[in-house]
């Protein structure tokens, strides 16, 4: 060993293969530093750091992909032996994997989140150890915007009355406000302000848990409709002094989404003979409504939470001509209107308008 040690060629591990500094001495003798941990011990502490800036969905979404797609991957490599050529071969055995649901594969969406968090991960390790971020200058797989599919008015309405008579006033909140199902669900009478005729959003209730709101945004004043209105009114004779939470069960614990939408929702969609849509589309319903009642849209954005309204016209931007008929003729009329006859803009002889 001496010998060695003066040649440089001594392997510490040859000797002592089964001991805990082994891999140590490995990282040094690669000219690495011996402070730089494996992705196995990094990636569990960088999570319990950011969990308590995250909500519950989004802590348990997290813990899934490190746990089932990166930890597999890269942890028993030490971050700074992670290359860009490693994360391009681990996004194309992502492509591979069966996904949920009866799909062949994983989503663009669930690949594109899983890297993500790996980068992530990386520009922390990155700002601690110096070891750079492979995942940096790698482009998203291309995402196919998600269709929205909302309810006409005649299908709301027989909806509304069709559905058993203890979730009526529940469905006219959730058609005419376009809250949340979090947020409905954990609604509290404290944040119903009858007074003004506003509905408070300050919480929500998600994986039978009390949380924060989706964004900071969320938290947000809803006007409410004279419909809204008068459903809340009538819900107050019924929950009200059995329970702090607007809708809930006869314990007056807070509904759960699952039971409503296996029990009540889906049910009820396949008694009216309407296509199998999920709850969620109750919001989307009520933005494409306010949109056919020609409401300011900025006065839209702020209904639904959005910060502006780039939200609203990227997501229901087929809906705004079909339903608030600005697909032009509006502008056609006036001119035409102006001048008092057909605009004709072919040249006259002479090489001037014929106005």
């Amino acid at each position: 060993m001496s010998a060695e040690m003066t040649l440089g060629t001594f392997d510490y591990a040859k000797y002592f293969p089964n001991s805990p500094r082994a891999s140590t001495f490995e990282r040094i003798d690669q000219g690495r530093s011996a402070d730089i941990p494996l992705f196995s011990e990094f990636a569990p502490k960088w999570i319990e750091a950011n969990e308590p800036r995250w909500r519950i969905a989004t802590q348990q979404t997290n813990r899934g992909t490190v746990t089932r797609h990166l930890l597999p991957a890269f942890g028993g490599k030490m971050l700074d032996q992670i290359s860009k050529a490693d994360v391009l071969d681990f996004r194309a055995a992502l492509s591979k994997v069966p996904g949920r649901n009866g799909n062949a594969t994983l989503s663009a969406k669930t690949i594109n989140h899983t890297l993500s968090v790996l980068s992530m991960i990386m520009v922390e390790a990155n700002d601690r150890y110096g070891c750079g971020n492979p995942v940096e200058g790698i482009k998203r797989l291309r995402q196919d915007r998600p269709d929205i599919e909302p309810f006409s008015l005649d299908e709301v309405m027989a909806i509304i009355n069709g559905v058993r008579a203890d979730y009526r006033n529940y469905f006219l909140v959730r058609f005419f406000t376009g809250m949340r199902t979090a947020e409905v669900h954990g609604l509290k009478w404290r944040f119903v302000d009858f007074e003004r005729k506003q509905i408070l959003v300050r919480e929500s209730f998600h994986h039978g848990r009390e949380e924060k709101l989706k964004t900071a945004g969320s938290m947000r004043e809803v006007d409410m409709s004279t419909v809204v209105f008068d459903a809340l009114t009538a819900q107050a004779t019924r929950t009200r002094s059995s329970s702090p939470y607007v809708f809930c069960t006869r314990a007056g614990t807070p509904l759960d989404t699952k039971n409503v939408t296996d029990r009540v929702w889906y049910p009820l969609l396949n008694y009216l003979g309407l296509r199998r849509r999920r709850p969620y589309q109750c919001r989307h319903t009520a933005a494409t409504l306010w949109l056919a009642a020609g409401e300011n849209p900025e006065w839209i954005a702020r209904q639904l939470g959005h910060v502006d309204t780039q939200m609203l016209f990227r997501v229901y931007s087929r809906y705004v001509p079909n339903l608030t008929r600005t697909d032009g003729s509006a502008f056609n009329q006036l001119l035409n209107a102006r001048v008092g006859q057909p605009l004709n803009f072919h040249p006259k002889d002479d090489g001037g308008p014929n106005v």
